[in-house]
């Protein structure tokens, strides 16, 4: 009895052009959705810091009468004032305001956060702080400053010393305060807890003064931010919108 060999059948060239249009469809359908669940991976981490943050803040109100973490900074024409980015965080690099003098030791809520020894600042260096970094933060595309290198940043997290801040005004300016007297001193009394918002991404301040600072954290072609409010919960991705809009349906700059 004779046996033939058996041939095995290969692919026609249409046959496997098929089958890469088909990988390529599948890599097309399924990438998008990989970005997108990256990007809720990211911005719940981010939540979860703020989370921290408030706990830390609670603390914060419980032992200084009432007053949010606060630290006077000096102003480039003189004399002080207390400046809300200096909350929390690291030295940045910003050359006002003390951003890049007053570092975590001297960043009022570090000490209800942090359970690692910090350094003095007038060491060298910079102690790294990464509770205050936002995993979605892509810095800022204008930040005000006209000078070359300081017009821009990758990371407010490395520009200011941290990727979030305090509700010390609204966005119709640095003067007219909100949540922090202007000499500084005890939080007001808030008429709706549940939406005014206390600590948030520095997003939120992305019109302020009616400008655009570009500060697409979360997706290209809109502002959102992760707030937390001064009942102590937390929202993520709230949207932003455009212009001196200091209250929402979602949040409120106001006490």
């Amino acid at each position: 009895m004779t046996h033939r060999p058996a041939h095995s059948r290969a692919f026609t060239l249409i046959e496997l052009l098929v089958v890469i249009a088909v990988i390529a469809l599948l890599i097309g359908l399924l990438l998008p959705a990989l970005g997108q669940a990256r990007l809720t991976a990211r911005a719940t981490a981010c939540l979860g810091r703020l989370q921290q943050m408030g706990a830390a803040s609670m603390s914060y109100l419980s032992t200084n009468r009432e007053a949010l973490p606060q630290k006077f900074g000096p102003l480039p024409g003189g004399g002080q004032s207390v400046i809300g980015a200096l909350f929390g965080g690291k030295k940045g690099m910003l050359p006002f305001y003390g951003i890049d003098t007053i570092g975590a030791e001297g960043r009022p809520l570090n000490p209800y956060l942090l359970d690692a020894r910090v350094p003095p600042d007038s060491e060298p260096g910079v102690f790294e702080v990464p509770a205050f970094r936002c995993p979605v933060d892509r810095g800022v595309r204008d930040t005000g400053v006209p000078i070359p290198g300081l017009d821009r940043a990758d990371l407010m997290y490395d520009f200011i010393g941290s990727s979030y801040t305090l509700n010390d005004h609204s966005l119709s300016g640095e003067m007219d305060a909100t949540l922090v007297p202007l000499g500084g001193g005890r939080m007001p009394e808030i008429r709706n807890p549940a939406k005014t918002w206390m600590i948030g991404t520095h997003t939120i301040y992305n019109y302020q003064e009616d400008g655009d600072r570009a500060m697409h954290w979360f997706v290209k072609d809109r502002v959102e931010a992760n707030l937390l409010y001064t009942d102590g919960h937390a929202r993520m991705r709230v949207p932003v919108p455009r212009g001196v809009v200091n209250t929402t349906d979602d949040y409120s700059f106001l006490p």
